[in-house]
């Protein structure tokens, strides 16, 4: 963990919003113990499916965007697992497996002991990117 960060409950880093690669690094770096190599992973993942991928950090969690405006998937760690949303998952086949109070947006968990399906992931991550994002904020950009 880098010194000028702290961490949250749950074990989420807390950084300062921004847009870019750069923060997101800053994020990732801070990420704690066994979620930091999954955290990486997902980081890692997103940007070899979508290799334009555009990042900012927003609510002390990295987003992900094809355009800079709008945003198909975020995550931040909780003590058991990373919370990976995404923003218009109700329109992916199959449905990621949790559900939110936000009707659009669904949830997978990432936990320690089963990691990431690459497979699931990867198509998910493959149809959100296609579909519109959703505008949560503006791009500093």
């Amino acid at each position: 963990m880098s010194d000028t960060s702290k961490l949250l409950t749950g074990g989420n880093p807390q950084i300062a919003k921004g847009d870019g690669d750069d923060v997101v690094e800053a994020y990732l770096q801070a990420v704690p113990g066994w979620k930091y190599p999954l955290a990486r992973r997902l980081d890692e993942m997103v940007m070899e499916i979508v290799p334009d991928v555009r990042k900012a950090v927003r609510w002390n969690q990295p987003f992900y965007g094809t355009d800079g405006a709008t945003w198909f998937l975020s995550f931040h760690c909780l003590t058991r697992y990373i919370k990976v949303a995404f923003h218009n998952g109700s329109d992916l086949c199959p449905l990621p497996p949790v559900t939110s109070k936000q009707a659009r947006v669904r949830y997978y968990h990432v936990f320690e002991d089963t990691g990431v399906d690459a497979p699931q992931f990867t198509d998910w991550v493959r149809q959100a990117s296609a579909l519109p994002g959703a505008a949560l904020f503006k791009s500093a950009e």
